[in-house]
């Protein structure tokens, strides 16, 4: 893919570039210390990817990419995590909190990799249809995002403790916190979590592993909530905890 990289602090531009170049899968076309200098280039429509820093003088790199009128696929990269939301809502790949470990960079770029490997597969490809495959990466490796009513809410994934399914919604259940409501289904949900923390324990629930207090032989109690194993659940249930 041909990536090109903003951030006006040569340092942290450096670092990026750097790791562009041992990902070994990244052409760099360009770098640059200001958004609007990258404009030309992007529009030629020869970008394919861009890392973009967010807080910067003239234009952050949220409202940078609002302003493309074709718009390749974008990571950012920032010191400040409060623009996480804003960032997903964009449709952006991934949202890199700086100081950025590289095994989490090679995560966002595979990211990249496969919507990219998705349009370039299917040029009659809609834009809903990729926007559904940015949607399934939506996921953090601390958080995950959810709709509820006219809000998207922002979850600590080591916050919730079980998933409960009502009809066409789930109830999400958060430690010490109110519960949140969303339409969703349970395969909608389970592409968001990570498979080594949430199992699904019957067609009704799912809980996360670290949250479970005692496990009995039908049920498991999670934050003083009896849950029930389903019976065509129960095998994978207790290969995964080792019993």
């Amino acid at each position: 893919m041909r990536c090109i990289i903003i951030d006006d602090e040569p340092l942290a531009l450096g670092i990026i570039k750097s790791y562009c170049e041992d990902v070994g899968t990244l052409e760099i076309v360009g770098t640059f210390t200001n958004a609007l200098e990258a404009i030309p280039l992007l529009s030629d429509a020869n970008v394919d990817l861009v890392f973009s820093d967010i807080e910067m003088p003239q234009i952050n790199g949220i409202d940078f990419i609002k302003t493309l009128d074709h718009k390749p696929l974008f990571i950012f990269t920032t010191a400040y995590s409060q623009y996480a939301l804003e960032g997903f809502e964009i449709n952006a790949v991934d949202y890199l909190v700086k100081p950025i470990p590289f095994p989490r960079f090679v995560k966002a770029v595979n990211r990249a990799k496969e919507i990219y490997e998705l349009k370039k597969g299917n040029k009659s490809v809609s834009n809903q249809t990729l926007t559904e495959a940015v949607n399934t990466l939506e996921t953090t490796d601390q958080f995950v995002f959810v709709k509820s009513d006219y809000d998207t809410i922002k979850i600590k994934l080591e916050n919730i403790t079980h998933i409960q399914g009502l009809k066409d919604y789930l109830k999400i259940h958060i430690l010490d916190e109110k519960t949140v409501l969303t339409l969703m289904t349970f395969k909608d949900i389970q592409t968001k979590l990570p498979e080594n923390q949430f199992l699904r324990v019957h067609r009704s629930f799912i809980v996360n592993i670290r949250s479970i207090d005692t496990i009995q032989r039908s049920k498991i109690i999670v934050n003083n909530v009896r849950i029930p194993i389903g019976d065509s659940y129960k095998t994978d249930f207790f290969n995964r905890i080792g019993m």
